[in-house]
C-alpha cells in the first residue's frame, strides 16, 4: 500500500497534496487499519462515502481530515461532532445544511465549518450544474459560518483515450467554474479532480491535490503505471475436504455440475457471503491450488464451494488462492465480467484481515 501511494506521489510536483480514498471499507481492504498507516504517511485528506465511515475512523483514533462523499441530511450531527467535512452537490442540501449549523453553532459553537463544493462537469451524478453557480454563490455568501475547503469535479472516463476530448473538456470546465468561485468569494481554496488513472495520464489536472483510489490497492486503468504497482490484497482460503466423485454423480446446489469422468474434489469453506460470486460458479471462475489453476465445480454455496483437484495430491489444509499476485483480481474480474473495483469491495467483512507491516 505505501509502495503504491509512492508511486502516485512520484507522478505529482511538490506542495501537491494527497487525498486517499478509504470508503468501501476501503475497498475491501479494511477501514482503520488501511487509515491509520495512510495517516502515519502524512496524506492530507481521507475520503469516505458516508458520514457512518468517517465515524468509524474517528472512533478508530484517526485525526487526518476526513471528507464525507455522500452526506445524508439526517447525519449532519454526525458531522459536527466527529469533525466530519461534507461533500455539498446541490442548492437544498447546502440550505439545510446552513439550518443545522444555525441551530447546532449556539450550542457547540462552530464558527467555521468546511465543505467541499461538488461540480457536476459531465459525470452526471452528484455535483452543482455550471448554470448553478450563481446560486451556490448567493447562498455562501450570506453564510460566514461555512468556509469552502475545496472545490472539485469527477472524471468519467480518465482512463479511456478515446474520451480524451471529453476529460479535457471536464477540466476546463472545473477551472471556469472555480475562477468564478474564488473571484465572488475572495479567497482561495483546494481545487481536485485527478483519480488515480488521471494522476498519470492528465497532469495538467493534478491542481491543488490528487485523489488516489483503486491506485492505492494496486489497480490501475493506465497500462503504463500498472506494472510499477504491487498487489494489496491476498484473498485465500484453505482445503476443508477431500472427496472422490464418480463418473455421472453431480455436485452442489441444483445438480448443475455432472462429472464426465471419476475426478476429486476439493470443498473449500467461502462462498458468495464471503464474496466468491455465483457469477464464478459451474467452471466460469478458476482458484490457485499447488501452483495450478483450476476450475471451479458446480454453483457456488453461501459458505462453500467446490474445486477440481484431479490429478493433484490435494489433502486437508492446503491453501488455495482466491485472488494475489498470482492470481490478479483483474483475472477474477474477467471472469465475472466486471471491473476489479466489485471484486475487491464484495468480500464481505466477516472474511479475516491480516495485515503485514515491515
Amino acid at each position: 500500500l505505501v509502495h503504491n501511494l509512492n508511486v502516485f506521489r512520484a507522478l505529482v510536483a511538490s506542495g501537491v497534496k494527497t487525498m486517499c480514498m478509504v470508503k468501501a471499507f476501503s475497498y475491501g481492504s479494511g477501514t482503520v487499519e488501511i487509515a491509520r498507516m495512510l495517516e502515519f504517511h502524512q496524506v492530507d485528506y481521507l475520503a469516505v462515502a458516508y458520514a457512518d465511515e468517517g465515524k468509524a475512523l474517528r472512533q478508530g483514533g484517526v485525526n487526518t481530515p476526513v471528507v464525507v462523499m455522500n452526506p445524508e441530511i439526517r447525519t449532519f450531527e454526525t458531522l459536527f461532532k466527529y469533525r466530519l467535512e461534507p461533500e455539498i452537490y446541490g442548492l437544498p442540501i447546502l440550505q439545510k445544511l446552513i439550518n443545522a449549523i444555525n441551530e447546532y453553532s449556539e450550542a457547540e459553537q462552530i464558527t467555521v465549518f468546511p465543505i467541499h463544493i461538488k461540480i457536476d462537469t459531465g459525470m452526471h451524478r452528484l455535483g452543482f450544474l455550471p448554470g448553478e453557480t450563481d446560486a451556490l454563490l448567493a447562498l455562501l455568501r450570506d453564510t460566514p459560518r461555512i468556509k469552502v475547503a475545496s472545490v472539485f469535479s469527477h472524471f468519467a472516463a480518465s482512463e479511456d483515450y478515446k474520451h480524451d476530448d471529453f476529460s479535457r473538456k471536464q477540466i476546463s470546465l472545473l477551472v471556469d467554474v472555480c475562477n468564478r468561485i474564488e473571484k465572488a468569494l475572495g479567497y482561495s481554496f483546494i481545487r481536485h479532480i485527478a483519480n488515480s488513472a488521471a494522476i498519470s495520464r492528465f497532469p495538467d489536472a493534478h491542481f491543488d491535490m490528487v485523489r488516489p483510489g483503486i491506485g492505492l490497492y494496486g489497480v490501475s486503468g493506465d497500462p503504463n503505471v500498472q506494472p510499477l504497482l504491487k498487489h494489496v490484497s491476498t484473498f485465500k482460503t484453505i482445503v476443508s475436504q477431500v472427496k472422490s466423485i464418480r463418473k455421472g454423480e453431480t455436485v452442489g446446489y441444483g445438480r448443475n455440475a455432472k462429472a464426465d469422468n471419476d475426478m476429486i474434489i476439493a470443498i473449500l469453506p467461502v462462498g458468495y457471503a464471503d464474496g466468491l460470486s455465483r457469477q464464478l460458479g459451474n467452471g466460469r471462475g478458476q482458484l490457485l491450488i499447488k501452483n495450478t489453476m483450476v476450475p471451479i465445480v458446480g454453483n457456488i454455496s453461501m459458505d462453500m464451494c467446490a474445486i477440481d483437484v484431479t490429478g493433484l495430491s490435494a489433502k486437508e489444509g492446503d491453501e488455495v488462492m482466491i485472488f494475489g499476485s498470482e492470481l490478479p483480481v483483474q483475472k477474477v474480474a474477467e471472469y465475472m465480467e466486471t471491473i476489479p473495483y466489485e471484486v475487491l469491495t464484495s468480500v464481505s467483512q466477516r472474511v479475516k484481515r491480516v495485515y503485514y507491516q515491515e
